[in-house]
């Protein structure tokens, strides 16, 4: 005689009066255990999704708001809570499934071949039913769900209440013991996720604000200095009627003085500390109004600089070599550009913009461009020139690093993909440079 077909087991199953309120059971059970894992595991999400505008403006005084807030007030209590529930449902669909299946299949079927379909089946269904669907739902609709799941959540709280507390006191020991080892993660990597998660809709301006946020703590305050040849600054012995001709002439509102030599900066002259005194004759002592000047080595990073503007209340700094000289000057602008891009004000003088757009891949830019503004501007990772920049800080200094010598009007210097042909040059800088970049 053959041996009955797949389906005929099932028949006979539910010919049998016992066996048909067994499994109508059992199935009940299961349905409403899938129902409560995928409350549960949407409550995870719900809870710790809200925000606490959502939280003030939202709540009020009705049952579920209360409840909403109170388990709110001991998250760590209200995780363990959600995990052991969680987990104890889904361990007892497991268990059912498999009690009722091997009761009905064992004359058929061998128990290997019912527990490899089962697995699969069962983490099918918990997987998708009892996590990936909630999951969704409640991430959209965050407080209606957790109102929902509020009364399950404070009555499991209460009774899972010293398993939860034995896991949190476990959990916290290993925190104690073990120690917390962050993710290594390179700045360049940074930016590659950063380029992966923006999606259409995020600007080109709000991309570059993200990647200088990035990039922010990774800066020298040498490599976006203004450097010590265009530092305007004043000499300790001008008169005051020559000194106001030259703020005229600037339109700076901090301006560095120096004695003797700009190496030697005695102070930084306040615009606006000279208004009570516009009346006053040439021989006024105007060096009495200088405030201290604060200067920083090349190599301080600017967040820390940052920081410090900040607690100084000043908006300017002289950048200073190992040897003491000055080097450059920085502002706070400088340090804001760097995160929000150029910032022009009613009195730049855009005529003086330190580089032109020829077409997409063609500019002309001014040598004393900095790198930094030269790979923001032509949109490549400024570490790109990192091997071959030496100690220069500016696109003139990278091409005579390059070069290895002063290049002439029309020479052209080729790398990795750029030719910079030289406009304009004298006998101790490159003045301008036409870059082409081939893309």
């Amino acid at each position: 005689m053959d041996d009955p077909l797949p389906g005929h087991f099932l028949l006979a199953a539910f010919l049998s009066g016992p066996e048909i309120y067994f499994l109508i059971a059992n199935l009940v059970l299961v349905i409403l255990l899938f129902i409560g894992s995928a409350l549960v595991s949407g409550s995870e999400v719900a809870y710790f999704s809200l925000s606490l505008d959502q939280v003030i403006n939202e709540g009020d005084d009705s049952p579920p708001n209360k409840r909403i807030i109170h388990l709110l007030a001991d998250p760590n209590k209200l995780l363990a809570t959600i995990l052991i529930l969680n987990n104890f449902i889904n361990i007892s669909i497991v268990m059912i499934s498999t009690y009722v299946t091997l009761r009905l299949t064992s004359s058929y079927y061998s128990t290997e071949t019912v527990l490899g379909v089962l697995t699969v089946v069962i983490t099918f269904l918990i997987v998708f039913l009892g996590e990936i669907v909630p999951k969704v739902y409640a991430n959209q609709n965050n407080w209606s769900f957790a109102q929902k799941t509020s009364k399950l959540l404070v009555l499991s709280n209460k009774l899972f209440s010293p398993l939860s507390w034995m896991l949190i006191k476990v959990s916290h020991i290993f925190e104690s013991r073990i120690e917390r080892k962050g993710y290594n993660v390179s700045v360049a990597e940074l930016n590659h996720a950063l380029e992966i998660a923006t999606d259409k809709e995020t600007t080109e301006e709000e991309k570059g604000i993200l990647k200088g946020i990035v990039n922010f703590g990774t800066l020298s305050v040498k490599q976006i200095m203004k450097s010590r040849m265009d530092i305007t600054a004043l000499d300790m012995e001008t008169d005051f009627h020559e000194l106001m001709n030259q703020i005229n002439k600037t339109g700076y509102s901090r301006i560095p003085i120096y004695k003797e030599t700009i190496d030697k900066i005695e102070g930084i002259l306040y615009i606006k500390d000279l208004l009570p005194h516009l009346g006053e004759d040439e021989t006024f002592e105007w060096q009495g109004l200088l405030r201290p000047g604060f200067f920083v080595p090349e190599t301080k990073k600017i967040d820390t600089l940052f920081k410090d503007f900040q607690e100084r209340r000043i908006h300017i700094a002289i950048v200073v070599d190992e040897y003491g000289g000055t080097s450059g000057l920085i502002t706070m602008e400088d340090v804001i550009e760097e995160i929000v891009g150029e910032i022009n004000d009613e009195f730049d003088d855009e005529t003086e913009a330190e580089y032109k757009k020829i077409d997409q891949n063609t500019f002309i830019f001014e040598g004393k461009t900095s790198i930094m503004d030269f790979c923001k501007i032509v949109d490549v990772d400024h570490k790109k020139f990192e091997s071959v920049k030496g100690e220069s800080e500016s696109l003139g200094g990278l091409l005579l690093e390059i070069n290895s010598a002063l290049p002439l009007a029309g020479e052209k210097i080729v790398f990795d993909g750029f030719t910079f042909v030289i406009t304009s040059v004298n006998e101790k800088r490159i003045k301008k440079v036409r870059v082409v970049i081939k893309r």
